[in-house]
């Protein structure tokens, strides 16, 4: 097949990383899924493992690669509170070291490389919706600076590598993501709230539940990341991808009760340093550079992401 390319999934066992491996596959690419397995699990992709055009490979991106591809897609970092902040310094090599390395895998073969970046280089925004213009308000000391400021390191790395080399570049800021293989202890607000709920614990809202976050199904993000890379040359983003309807956190939990039919009671704790107030994608550029929106309703990929929890808390997760 004219079009198959050997693609290089960093990340490749995570949340996002094993939809994508799945889509590519799908799409008739062999893929080269990469993950040292700190937050990425096994599970994700057991369902691949057996597929002829798949390969695992268990590395840490912040030692150097050495294989053959026709793409790389970077996808490796812890991207929750929980897990970046464990060990902060690895968080920060993992996104600047890592993108050295992946960057310089992709000069020396000549390859479109992806980033996965974040709209957390945004930090707590002062203009809203958030616009790829927008340089953002970002504490670059506190205890979210790790990923926020290593992100916004890698983007540099990625356009100082596309000035300098004319490397071909594409880089995504993804805003709140969820769905199916979502880490259950990830700390991220929809897992937390379908896994109390589905036990019938309290649903914990940090701060009043009156900030704001926008929730993108993962299926709409993943075809974001293809048209993306299967872009013009000359887009090279960033792009913002994300959902830009706009709920409040305590609609979420509200709505997340609802669905599961649960006795759940909210309960409310202290807002953690800098989480951001508000947080909603302007998406105009991703509409019209690669004719891409989100399909997928709240409430419907909720109904998903639950059925998916509902089988792992009962053992019974799967694909």
């Amino acid at each position: 097949m004219a079009s198959r390319k050997t693609v290089l999934v960093t990340g490749g066992a995570g949340f996002l990383g094993s939809h994508l491996c799945e889509r590519l596959i799908a799409d008739g690419h062999d893929v080269i899924c990469l993950d040292n397995f700190f937050t990425g699990a096994k599970q994700n992709i057991d369902h691949l493992l057996a597929h002829p055009r798949f390969e695992m490979m268990r590395h840490d991106i912040t030692f150097p690669l050495y294989v053959e591809v026709d793409e790389i897609y970077n996808l490796a970092c812890p991207a929750s509170p929980i897990h970046y902040q464990h060990d902060p310094v690895q968080t920060t090599k993992t996104s600047v070291h890592g993108a050295i390395n992946m960057l310089g895998l992709a000069k020396r073969l000549k390859c479109r490389i992806f980033q996965a970046s974040t709209s957390e280089v945004y930090g707590d925004p002062s203009i809203h919706p958030q616009t790829e213009d927008y340089w953002g308000n970002v504490n670059p000391i506190g205890p979210r600076s790790c990923y926020d400021e290593g992100k916004r390191c890698a983007e540099t790395l990625f356009f100082d590598y596309y000035r300098q080399h004319r490397l071909e570049i594409k880089v995504a800021r993804i805003f709140n993501t969820y769905g199916p293989r979502m880490h259950p202890n990830d700390g991220r607000v929809v897992s937390n709230f379908i896994v109390q709920a589905l036990r019938g614990a309290p649903i914990t809202i940090y701060g009043d539940g009156s900030q704001t976050r926008s929730f993108c199904y993962v299926d709409d993000l993943i075809e974001g990341f293809v048209r993306l890379m299967n872009s013009p040359a000359e887009v090279t983003g960033p792009i913002n991808l994300g959902n830009p309807g706009e709920f409040t956190i305590r609609e979420l939990a509200e709505l997340t009760i609802e669905m599961v039919g649960s006795k759940s009671k909210l309960t409310f704790e202290a807002l953690p340093q800098d989480d951001p107030k508000q947080r909603r994608p302007d998406i105009s550029r991703a509409e019209a550079q690669l004719g891409w929106r989100p399909t997928i309703p709240l409430r419907e990929g909720l109904q998903r992401t639950i059925a998916y929890f509902d089988r792992f808390l009962s053992g019974r997760a799967g694909t």
